[in-house]
């Protein structure tokens, strides 16, 4: 009797077992992705319908033109901005309308000096392998950062820094050498003031070269990477801040614009987003084509020509004013960008921090350009078509990066308007490194030229102006007002009362302005190509973040 239990227990037990087996086995195939589809995530439709059932993983694959690179966050080439900006975190965040909002710091106090920032950590944040952050890891990443100064030195603050100081655990304070206001600013640029795990570094303790492994405090983990073919990032669920919505984010390596497209058509990718990374055309035919949800983010940076003040016609500032109400604008971003670019009638536009200084655009006006000539002495003469003074000729020359889509058309087109007002514009289109020595030199006449953006300007826009070595400080030495201008320029980024410093941005972008020591043409966006179902995309302030976190799968 006790053996027929044990063996009646034994039979129950296996048809148990079994059972159990066919359900697991039913459930592993329906989570696992069909190999022969062509849908976004890789599987069939009726496998998304399967999945969508049993709240299957989302996964949102998008492109890139580039290996995302070894994620060191306190190196350059070949690490793509991008990837550092959405795996590493700052102290400080760069938000909406440039205010600066916590991060991994909760608060910070500034001496009444001005020179000493002590940064509040947030406590109870965990590195991807588990570790803690607190101050003694900040003071890692600032002693492999500061042995590196010259590395960093385009970042003000860097050559600021005099000392820095663990307070207490969860403490950590910066003294600088003078006041410098875009301390903070600075702080929540992407690279270098970005922290890895203390098990990342090399055994030397020195980034500039390499790092052991990605470890971060942010909310996505490296869990897949094959070099210039993919990445893919799952979502960090020990994320201390909010978390992601979708649980994976694959990234595609395509280096052909339209190879993006065709794999944005075909469902391979679910996300097409940056500056630059399909031509203007093909986002124009995507938005056209009631396929996709298309989006275009504020302006993230301008677009401009640095004009010589120092040498030729536009030493003299009639010249110059005929210029900004020559070119028509609107019609060169319309026709060039398709209306992705935006009409920029100020040099840094009026959503960046102190810049909404009340500026009135120059109006697109062919016959007060030619009046200004004529005030200036180019007279056109009977039977020709180019202005002439004393006999010379009325003759520029603009430069431009020789393969740039956009550079070029915009010149031929420049070129075409100022032809019609009797100024004759030879075109130089040149490599980048020839065309970074002429613009070094101040030779030329006319060079397009770009702003960094947020959360750079207006701060790194201004220093660029006044220290020599750049070309700008010396294409403006024709300016009558030049020394004054350009100390100004010193002095706001040392003013630590915000009255004083709005009234110096406005006294320097209103000169500017009114000098015509720029001509801006279009403000810089970011573009969004996306399926119906991808949601939730909102452009952040910060020119080199991304919107992952935020973005939803609603299939």
């Amino acid at each position: 009797m006790f053996v027929f239990r044990q063996l009646k227990n034994a039979h129950t037990v296996l048809i148990l077992v079994l059972v159990l087996s066919f359900v697991l086995a039913g459930c592993q195939t329906n989570q696992k992705p069909n190999a022969g589809s062509s849908g976004p995530s890789g599987t069939s439709s009726a496998g998304d319908a399967t999945q969508a059932a049993q709240g299957a993983e989302k996964v949102l694959t998008i492109s890139w033109p580039k290996d995302i690179g070894p994620l060191n966050p306190h190196q350059y080439a070949p690490n793509e901005f991008f990837a550092q900006g959405m795996y590493y975190e700052p102290l400080i965040d760069y938000g909406d309308g440039g205010q600066l909002v916590p991060k991994l710091a909760e608060s910070w106090d500034i001496s009444e000096d001005g020179k000493t920032y002590t940064f509040h950590l947030r406590q109870n944040v965990k590195f991807s392998d588990g570790s803690a952050f607190d101050a003694n890891v900040v003071q890692k990443n600032f002693d492999t950062i500061l042995a590196n100064r010259d590395m960093h030195s385009w970042l003000g603050v860097i050559g600021q820094i005099d000392k820095t100081e663990v307070v207490d655990a969860h403490t950590f304070s910066i003294t600088l050498k003078n006041q410098y206001y875009p301390t903070l600013q600075e702080f929540a640029v992407v690279r270098p003031l970005r922290f890895l795990g203390a098990a990342g570094f090399p055994d030397d303790g020195n980034t500039a070269n390499a790092i052991k492994n990605p470890i971060s405090t942010g909310p996505w983990v490296l869990s897949e990477y094959k070099k210039d073919e993919l990445a893919v990032f799952t979502r960090n669920d020990n994320y201390w801040g909010a978390k992601p919505k979708i649980d994976k984010l694959v990234v595609k390596v395509i280096p052909d614009p339209e190879a993006r497209v065709l794999a944005l058509e075909k469902g391979d990718i679910d996300l097409i987003y940056g500056e630059g990374v399909i031509s203007l055309d093909s986002f124009v035919n995507l938005r056209d084509s009631g396929k996709f949800e298309t989006s275009i983010s504020d302006a993230l940076a301008s677009r401009a020509l640095i004009v010589n003040t120092a040498k030729g016609p536009f030493a003299d500032l009639d010249v110059r004013l005929a210029l900004q109400h020559a070119v028509n604008k609107q019609a060169l971003v319309d026709g060039v960008t398709n209306g992705v670019e935006k009409k920029a009638d100020s040099i840094i536009a009026s959503n960046f921090p102190y810049a909404n200084v009340g500026l009135k655009p120059y109006d697109y006006d062919m016959e007060a350009a030619k009046t200004l000539l004529d005030q200036a002495g180019w007279k056109l003469p009977a039977g020709k078509t180019i202005r002439e003074k004393d006999g010379k000729p009325l003759e520029i020359e603009l430069v431009y990066m020789g393969d740039d889509e956009v550079e070029k058309p915009m010149s031929t087109a420049i070129q075409s308007d100022l032809k019609q007002i009797g100024v004759q514009v030879k075109l130089t289109g040149l490599e980048r490194q020839l065309r970074n020595k002429r613009m070094e030199a101040a030779d030329f006449d006319l060079l397009f030229w770009g702003t960094y953006g947020a959360p750079y300007d207006p701060h790194s826009f201004v220093s660029t102006n006044y220290e020599p070595g750049y070309g700008i400080y010396e294409s403006q030495q024709g300016l009558p007002m030049a020394k004054e201008l350009h100390q100004q320029m010193k002095d706001v980024l040392l003013t630590t009362d915000e009255t004083e410093r709005q009234k110096l941005y406005t006294s320097i972008l209103t000169t500017l302005h009114d000098q015509a020591v720029y001509l801006p043409i279009s403000y810089l966006t970011s573009i969004a190509v996306y399926p119906k179902y991808v949601t939730g995309l909102k452009f952040p302030a910060h020119r080199d973040e991304t919107p992952f976190d935020t973005l939803d799968i609603q299939k």
